[in-house]
């Protein structure tokens, strides 16, 4: 009945794939019990201080949430000592990213720029706005080749993403490289430095600076920031992003920004998760040490593993046996992986980083699979 007058952009997209969830795997195979390993969410869940301050104010979800999240932006900006005209929060680091492309590229004229594989909100977001979209293979190594990206930019290119860690990978590139990209960009050009999993990129011995020019106070005029609560503070559910802009572009932001996108519960847990940060740091060294055990243990089991600073490790199973069969080998045992199709890498698989008792069984199970292949 609609189709003949559903935007062309819109009938031509495919649908975002998240991971399959607890419920669905449960259903389908009957099971108990069930690990999830495919969103790279918190392997520790949830803060005390946010359940507490969630219940606490349970009773003022009838009210509307103060325009522009003040509170908010005041203690972001203290967090990360940096000027609150700069910060912007969103329904998750999707609104921010769906928000810049609708403020800074006009559709039939102008082009956003990313790598192959990324984050498919770049790209969904972009064609969404009738906005063309160019991508750059990542290297064989899945590094990046910031001089061919650069080839893709031209006059008309408004926005250029980097995601650092990336997304499926786990590479992060060096400041130095990403800053140079930056002063090499035209003008009216904004660099989008995704930095999601920037939190689980410094070793034991680094600092986030050693990883962000954001965190190292040396942000290019023409580059912005984006971050997330979904990961190091687990509040995936909950929907939080933010972003560090050029002052005059959030100025715009919050004039085209849906009103009270960010819900009231949504803002208190994000202050009470700044407050805790024993959760943040135990979450961070339970990261490393799970990232550590996931990649020997797999690298033992004749995995191709790629080196990862993030929160997930991507890799490639033996010959012996297909990415796809253990996937679906995981999912029957009541594991969920997160399969790579949709990435266009399907040989590959990435798993988050669990808890220990998870990443024990996660290996455990991967590999009675791959010796059940091998004979």
């Amino acid at each position: 009945m609609f189709e003949n007058v559903v935007r062309p952009e819109i009938r031509a997209l495919k649908p975002y794939v998240p991971g399959r969830s607890i419920d669905e795997i449960r259903e389908e195979y009957g099971l108990e019990h069930v690990v999830k390993m495919a969103s790279n969410e918190n392997p520790l869940g949830v803060s005390n201080l946010v359940k507490e301050a969630l219940g606490r104010h349970a009773d003022t979800v009838f009210r509307y949430p103060t325009g522009g999240n003040p509170r908010l932006v005041r203690a972001l900006a203290e967090q990360w000592k940096t000027d609150p005209a700069r910060i912007v929060v969103g329904n998750g680091s999707d609104e921010i990213i769906d928000m810049l492309v609708r403020m800074l590229a006009v559709a039939g004229r102008d082009n956003v720029v990313c790598f192959r594989p990324c984050f498919s909100l770049y790209p969904i977001q972009s064609l969404i706005q009738g906005v063309e979209i160019r991508r750059q293979p990542v290297n064989a190594d899945f590094s990046f080749d910031f001089d061919k990206l650069l080839g893709l930019v031209d006059e008309n290119t408004r926005l250029v993403f980097v995601t650092t860690p990336d997304n499926p990978s786990g590479f992060c590139p060096r400041p130095d490289d990403v800053k140079a990209l930056a002063q090499r960009l035209p003008q009216n050009c904004l660099l989008v430095i995704d930095e999601a999993y920037m939190d689980f990129a410094p070793a034991e011995n680094e600092r986030e600076a050693d990883w962000s020019l954001f965190k190292r106070g040396d942000l290019p005029d023409n580059a912005c920031v984006i971050r997330t609560f979904s990961k190091s503070y687990g509040l995936a559910g909950l929907r939080i992003g933010v972003g560090i802009l050029p002052c005059e572009l959030a100025s715009y932001y919050w004039r085209a920004r849906l009103p009270f996108s960010v819900n009231i519960l949504a803002e208190e847990a994000v202050l009470a998760a700044l407050e805790d940060k024993a959760f943040r740091e135990l979450t961070l060294k339970t990261v490393r040490e799970g990232r550590e055990l996931l990649q020997k243990g797999l690298a033992d089991l004749s995995c191709t593993v790629l080196p990862s600073r993030a929160n997930f490790l991507m890799f490639m199973p033996p010959k012996s046996l297909s990415a796809d069969s253990l996937y679906k080998g995981l999912l029957e045992r009541g594991i969920i992986v997160r399969a790579l199709a949709s990435y266009d890498l399907p040989e590959y698989i990435r798993v988050s980083i669990g808890n220990e008792e998870e990443n024990r069984l996660f290996l455990q199970e991967t590999a009675k699979i791959l010796a059940g292949s091998a004979k």
